[in-house]
């Protein structure tokens, strides 16, 4: 018997818009694939000052914002809504007032332009950033190939999941505890770096000794799922140690040997995952895959093909938002204006 034909897929603009934490952004993506356009209002300075995104200043920033980004948008692509096929726009995970406001602004366009409207996971949008590349790009990349071993991690998620074709997920462990990208920020502040974690971690590091201290791996054999609670509760002695000694924290070191332990144990856990299952590669996604260290990793080991995305596409953006709702468009969803918000939502 021959293989099953590939399915075709219809040729697709797509508008997305991403407001689920405290980036505002929104990009036009064809076919799932081509950046035509990507605009991502920061709100990290605002933050900075409580060390975390407050979520009332960040649904009140996304209101303040979101116009502009979408019509630079359209504008850096050199498009009107009318040469659109759809609107895409996360509807969770995330803060609820936050995904509301994007919400909003995409049902009011698809409102007033007759656009259809699709609801995209935001963690589903992280997976498809792998698809994505630029418009000026001399060819295209290669496509990440099913079965694929995905893991997600970010501030508020580190999980592993099989995905066996498009928009099919299973779910096989995720954190327990702390999610990575919040025990780098964590961390962070124990160490007196600056918010956010991830690139204060990586930048002190980078001059640190990750052998300094034998920080524990949370293995949890027998297990998909993650833990950083004892590391970074780890972390936390041993500097309350080293203060009460009157000892000049070895910072750089201290970034250096926590960063590793995090690395070893994503690394480890995902690869034992991809040969259980009988992954043909693995896709890293999520903001601490910016992470130097975890994409050195995961790109120098030779038992897998790996994607990664690129730094741009790393942490929260439209164009994930915008190719996974391509692919759902074409493949037939359609939803309502009366769509709500779900802070909560799970991939699978």
């Amino acid at each position: 018997m021959g293989n099953k034909p590939e399915t075709i897929l219809p040729p697709g603009r797509v508008l997305g818009i991403e407001s689920s934490c405290d980036e505002t952004a929104a990009a036009i993506v064809e076919n799932g694939r081509v950046l035509l356009s990507s605009v991502v209002a920061s709100q990290i300075d605002l933050h900075a000052r409580y060390g975390g995104v407050f979520p009332e200043v960040a649904s009140r920033q996304h209101i303040k914002t979101i116009q502009a980004v979408v019509d630079q948008a359209l504008q850096q692509a050199h498009l009107r809504l009318s040469d659109l096929d759809a609107i895409a726009v996360t509807r969770g995970p995330g803060l609820a007032g936050s995904l509301v406001v994007g919400l909003n602004m995409a049902k009011g366009l698809a409102l007033a332009t007759g656009l259809p409207l699709v609801g995209v996971n935001h963690l589903e949008g992280h997976i498809y950033s792998a698809w994505v590349y630029p418009a000026e790009a001399a060819a295209p990349p290669p496509e990440p190939q099913f079965p694929l071993l995905v893991l997600l991690v970010s501030g508020g998620h580190s999980e592993l999941n099989l995905v066996t074709g498009h928009l099919k997920y299973k779910r096989l462990g995720g954190t327990l505890d702390d999610a990575a990208g919040e025990a780098f920020d964590k961390v962070a502040r124990l160490l007196g770096l600056p918010y956010p974690g991830g690139p204060s971690i990586q930048k002190a590091a980078a001059e640190g000794d990750p052998k300094a201290f034998p920080f524990p791996r949370a293995r949890l054999d027998n297990s998909w799922n993650f833990s950083f609670s004892g590391l970074k509760t780890a972390v936390l002695r041993t500097v309350r140690t080293l203060e009460s000694e009157g000892r000049t924290l070895p910072v750089k070191d201290l970034a250096a040997s926590f960063q590793a332990a995090v690395v070893d144990v994503l690394l480890t856990k995902t690869l034992q995952a991809a040969q259980m299952h009988h992954a043909r590669q693995i896709l890293v996604a999520g903001g601490v895959s910016a992470n130097r260290a975890l994409r050195d990793a995961f790109l120098s080991q030779k038992d897998f093909p790996v994607h990664i995305p690129s730094l741009s596409l790393c942490t929260d953006n439209a164009a994930m938002i915008a190719s996974a709702g391509y692919f759902r468009f074409a493949l037939g969803q359609r939803d309502s204006l009366d769509m709500d918000a779900m802070p909560t939502w799970p991939l699978s």
